[in-house]
């Protein structure tokens, strides 16, 4: 019988109904986040909270896979559940339309089986890391910066981020910001995140935990760099 994952060819029944039962929190639904949304819905996850206070702006049009002209001025959340409709009716997405904080984390978190970041500043992803720790979710990382993008899974307990972060300054910060991003990067590191986020879902090996994998779209390379390493914090700023 032909239906709408029979492409999904990686997948058996039994893991597409497993997949199915699953709920997802996208926290960020910019550049990143639009992305990871639409290949999540796509690929059978039916339960996705999506988290952003953020409103769409005219910069957001260049990579943001929700950003239209139509929805100028409107909340980024609340367009991924209408965007969801469209692609995927089966999935139902629930739109948050606030930012992340400890206050309102357990509603968002509520029923979760894995958080996915989406969010731009090294401090919201570590206070992001911080509270998938209470709350005992496993979290993938992203991160993207004009050619170059970056990705792991952090376990509770791991707190990757808060190393790969440590030394990072506002002036990186505002460095990072400069340099912009393409349409191509954010889409290439969700791809990446969505197949991390697939074998912590299904229990499957070979998850990117304890190491990052840096990606270089300028060049056509990637590599996987040990956390302890202390060359990852210079890449983390980088990406």
């Amino acid at each position: 019988m032909i239906d709408r994952y029979t492409k999904n060819g990686i997948l058996d029944p039994a893991e597409q109904k497993s997949l199915a039962r699953k709920k997802v929190a996208v926290i960020g639904c910019g550049g990143l986040g639009g992305y990871l949304i639409e290949m999540l819905g796509r690929l059978g996850v039916r339960h996705i909270h999506a988290c952003d206070g953020d409103r769409f702006s005219v910069s957001n049009l260049n990579r943001q896979l929700l950003a239209t002209e139509d929805n100028l001025g409107k909340n980024k959340a609340e367009a991924a559940a209408i965007r969801m409709k469209i692609v995927n009716s089966e999935v139902s997405v629930r739109p948050f339309a606030e930012y992340l904080s400890p206050e309102n984390a357990a509603r968002i978190f509520d029923g979760c089986d894995l958080a996915v970041d989406a969010l731009d500043s090294p401090w919201a992803k570590c206070m992001l890391e911080e509270l998938c720790e209470t709350f005992r979710l496993p979290l993938v990382h992203g991160a993207v910066g004009g050619w170059f993008g970056q990705v792991c899974t952090v376990m509770p307990g791991d707190r990757t981020l808060h190393k790969l972060y440590q030394n990072t300054n506002r002036e990186d910060q505002q460095e990072a910001e400069k340099i912009g991003n393409p349409a191509f990067t954010p889409a290439a590191v969700a791809a990446v995140q969505v197949s991390e986020a697939l074998k912590i879902l299904l229990d499957k090996e070979s998850v990117l935990r304890n190491e990052v994998l840096f990606l270089d779209l300028y060049c056509g390379e990637t590599r996987k760099i040990k956390i302890e390493k202390a060359d990852a914090e210079a890449e983390c700023r980088k990406a």
